[in-house]
């Protein structure tokens, strides 16, 4: 979802280092520091690829088309052109991909590539069987600059079954959580700088008491459920996920050491979650958000950087939308991290945060994993994607710096999911704005990597019971975090029993069993 973007200004801020050409006619020619130099791929590269007929690799993304899209497309065919291939691509937009998205799947669609991570569907589609089974042969044959360069440690975190089912980016970033705010308002009112959480609420229930009556500018514009604020919460305390997909999200407390397995909970069946619940409703009922907010069609990050909301929040994408509401005269924004002085760890963003798996049902899965890895590690082909068009886009110099160009918006760096999927943080941004940088520096001190990130869970043997589980909490979970019901206590406990009536307690035992077989051979 659009929501785990990383601010391409924090999240592609990589030390710079010196370019120098490196053409070779095998991979075991090619540089081991592959981001110190140009790595420029020949189809002699891929001996085992039949590249007899021309093959279009048909790419499935999740989200909306940049409008330069087909410019970058075209550009992406040109080079491809030696290896008899080409690619087409269909965009899931993000009001159709909860729906479209196993839809196509299962349906018979033309799909070779398709974006997945943990958050978007993958391991619920992987015990489905869509996506092809990829064992380490079938990497080192169609996708030899990806077995050569891609960190080794990543592939762990998308393996399913002993197979890899889909392929990880090569880059990991700090991934913090940051409240962007109106100054402008905040002034207005006599609000200074936010240092923690109880100063953030304090804005919002002034937002709502003071300004909304005034202006309609609500104190946040929260859309369907409050995921946002539900992270910012969740993060202060230092928390962590075992294993989430969809509405199954199993936590625990990181104290500096992998958890035992009955630290690990289902986060709404937590004390955590329902602290957050008690403090969601005295938000809503102050007027925080709308009380329609469950059936907005506006998303929070939209009707900010529209104007019509107070406060933003998220990772380094806050940045994004704070930039596009100042610039209506008069307005003012700032970011805070509210953790900063509690010294809250910032987890590190996880190589599977961004994917692409071949679908089951390709046609020719070789030539998918081919352009798969051309577009990771080929540096041309990477800075397209990534980029866009250098001289329309984007200008870069001998370092790899690159800057923005008066067609920037049309095609925004790291813009889309397919380069989410095969970035590799071999660029940096020139001019970060300082605002930016100083909360990136300070992230980078705090990351910490969570211990669990290679640990998969299969629900296969229980995934008629998962299934239900999610379900029931997808019936409850947008009202709860946002508050909007009578008694949060007693909502939370009714969705807790359907849930193991549903088959909670099943889940838990097969998720603990594989949990300690995982512990046991790590």
């Amino acid at each position: 979802m659009k929501k785990r973007l990383t601010s391409i200004a924090l999240s592609l801020c990589m030390l710079c280092v010196p370019l120098t050409a490196a053409y070779a006619d095998g991979v075991d020619d090619l540089p081991d520091d592959w981001k110190t130099n140009v790595i420029k791929a020949t189809p002699d590269m891929y001996p085992d690829t039949d590249m007899s007929k021309p093959y279009t690799v048909k790419i499935y993304q999740v989200g909306d088309k940049p409008v330069d899209w087909d410019k970058v497309q075209d550009s992406i065919n040109e080079q491809l052109e030696p290896f008899n291939t080409s690619i087409d691509t269909v965009f899931m937009s993000w009001a159709d991909v909860a729906t479209m998205y196993s839809l196509n799947l299962a349906g018979g669609a033309d799909i070779d590539l398709i974006f997945t991570a943990p958050w978007e569907y993958m391991f619920t589609e992987a015990a489905k069987g869509s996506f092809y089974a990829m064992d380490d042969d079938f990497i080192a044959k169609y996708m030899p600059l990806s077995k050569k360069y891609q960190p080794e440690e990543s592939w762990d975190e998308t393996k399913f079954n002993g197979s890899n089912i889909a392929v990880p980016c090569g880059r990991m970033a700090p991934e913090g959580r940051l409240v962007g705010i109106r100054t402008d308002l905040a002034e207005k009112y006599g609000i200074g700088e936010l240092k923690n959480w109880d100063d953030y609420e304090n804005f919002l229930l002034t937002i709502a008491e003071k300004e909304t009556p005034e202006s309609g500018i609500l104190a946040f514009g929260g859309q369907g459920n409050n995921t946002a604020m539900w992270e910012l919460w969740y993060t202060n305390e230092n928390w962590m996920d075992a294993y989430y997909t969809n509405n199954l999200r199993f936590s625990y407390a990181y104290d500096g050491d992998v958890p035992a397995a009955e630290d690990i909970k289902l986060a709404w069946d937590t004390d955590l979650f329902r602290e957050f619940c008690r403090e969601m409703k005295k938000l809503a009922d102050a007027g925080v958000w709308s009380r329609s907010a469950l059936n907005e069609t506006v998303n929070e990050w939209q009707a900010f950087g529209a104007g019509k909301s107070a406060s933003i929040e998220w990772n380094g994408t806050v940045f994004t939308y704070m930039k596009e509401v100042e610039k209506n005269e008069g307005v003012t924004t700032a970011a805070y991290d509210l953790f900063k002085e509690k010294g809250t760890l910032v987890t590190a963003e996880a190589y599977s945060n961004g994917d692409m798996a071949i679908a089951a049902g390709s046609s020719n899965p070789e030539r998918a994993a081919m352009v798969l890895d051309l577009l990771k590690y080929d540096t041309a082909l990477n800075h397209t994607v990534v980029l866009g068009i250098e001289g329309d886009h984007y200008t870069i110099d001998e370092n790899r710096v690159y800057s923005e160009t008066d067609n920037t918006a049309n095609y925004l760096p790291d813009g889309n999911s397919l380069s989410w999927a095969v970035r590799n943080g071999d660029v940096e941004k020139a001019g970060v704005p300082e605002r930016e940088q100083v909360i990136y520096d300070e992230w980078k001190r705090r990351m910490t990597a969570n211990p669990l990130t290679a640990f998969v869970f299969d629900p296969t043997p229980v995934q008629a019971y998962a299934d239900a589980v999610d379900s029931t909490i997808g019936d409850y979970y947008g009202m709860l975090t946002l508050g909007l019901v009578d008694d949060p206590d007693a909502t939370l406990d009714e969705m807790l029993q359907k849930c193991y009536d549903a088959g909670l307690q099943q889940v838990y035992d097969e998720f603990y069993k594989q949990y300690n077989e995982w512990l046991q051979n790590r």
